[in-house]
C-alpha cells in the first residue's frame, strides 16, 4: 500500500464544478441518506457514508482519469500490445 500527499500547488489547480440538478439528485442523496441511518450506518467517521461515497467518487474519477489519458476502455483490444497499457491495480491511501 502507498501513501499519496497530495501538494498545495495540486490543491490549488483544482476548482469547484458546479453540477447541473439533473446530476446532483438531491431526492437520491436524501434516500441514500435514510437508508444509511435506517441500517444503522453513521454517516461521518470510520466506514460511514461519507467516507464510502468519498472513496467511490475518487475511483470513479481516477478510472476516467486513466481511460482519457490512455485512449481506450478497460478490456478494449486496442490497447493490447500498445506499450502503454494498463497494467494493474492496487490499495492506496489518501491522507487529507
Amino acid at each position: 500500500m502507498s501513501d499519496v500527499i497530495a501538494s498545495v500547488e495540486a490543491a490549488e489547480d483544482v476548482r469547484p464544478v458546479e453540477l447541473p440538478a439533473d446530476v446532483l439528485d438531491e431526492q437520491l442523496i436524501g434516500q441514500l441518506v435514510d437508508r444509511a441511518r435506517a441500517g444503522g450506518l453513521q454517516l461521518t467517521g470510520e466506514g460511514g457514508l461519507l467516507q464510502q461515497l468519498t472513496k467511490r467518487v475518487l475511483e470513479s474519477a481516477l478510472e476516467g482519469e486513466i481511460t482519457d489519458h490512455l485512449g481506450y476502455e478497460k478490456h478494449d483490444p486496442a490497447g493490447a500490445g500498445s506499450g502503454n497499457s494498463r497494467n494493474g491495480v492496487r490499495a492506496k491511501t489518501v491522507l487529507t
